[in-house]
């Protein structure tokens, strides 16, 4: 089932920095420190693969706030959002401002369509490679005291944001299957001084990129 939870963390970037190398086979994260009025967040952003040498996929790119909707306007804090179109929640496959132009689905009116070419720039194709690839393509966007926006799955306990990637799309008899959903995808945002956001979104190489309406692979 999805998560029982899911939203987007509001608040100024504290510092980052990479897992440090061991030998247990840990996935390799980012880790974010993230204030808000209620404390310092952990953030931990997937640049690992789960199931496969070629490590994640990965885009980065900017859109306008205004493309974002109600969340570019949120208050400081963690906001639980519901997980439908228009509420701020982030999908991958369907929210317009995240697809390439080419993707854009044929239902959405021609007036949309003109304003999206106006406020989105076109979401660049994925890109493949290894964690420190990966890493190094994130890491331009978290300039220290940012506005940052987290989405993602709270922690059960204690002040944090994880799965910080795709939430869909995973392969039926993975352990990741259950969790499949629509409009729960995990993503990093910062503030530029214009008022635009840069986004990196990531997912893992196994994730398909068509699911049904309840996040599963099609």
């Amino acid at each position: 089932m999805p998560f029982d939870r899911y939203g987007v963390l509001a608040g100024t970037l504290h510092k980052h920095f990479r897992d440090t190398p061991d030998s247990e086979g840990a996935w390799f994260h980012v880790n974010l420190r993230v204030d808000a009025p209620d404390g310092r967040y952990k953030c931990a952003v997937d640049v690992d693969s789960h199931d496969s040498a070629t490590g994640v996929q990965w885009k980065a790119f900017t859109v306008d706030a205004s493309a974002l909707g109600p969340v570019a306007a949120l208050p400081p804090g963690f906001h639980d959002l519901d997980r439908a179109p228009g509420t701020g929640a982030l999908d991958y496959i369907r929210h317009p401002a995240l697809l390439r132009r080419q993707d854009w689905p044929g239902w959405l009116p021609g007036p949309l369509r003109d304003l999206l070419d106006r406020l989105v720039k076109s979401s660049p194709p994925w890109t493949s490679g290894s964690n420190l690839e990966a890493a190094g393509a994130f890491e331009p966007i978290l300039g220290v005291g940012r506005p940052i926006l987290v989405f993602g799955e709270p922690f059960d306990a204690g002040l944090g944001v994880h799965n910080v990637h795709q939430n869909q799309g995973d392969a039926y008899g993975s352990q990741w299957w259950p969790e499949n959903g629509i409009w729960q995808d995990g993503a990093t945002m910062t503030r530029r001084p214009d008022g635009r956001y840069d986004v990196f979104l990531n997912k893992f190489s196994g994730q398909k990129d068509h699911t049904d309406a309840d996040g599963h692979p099609v």
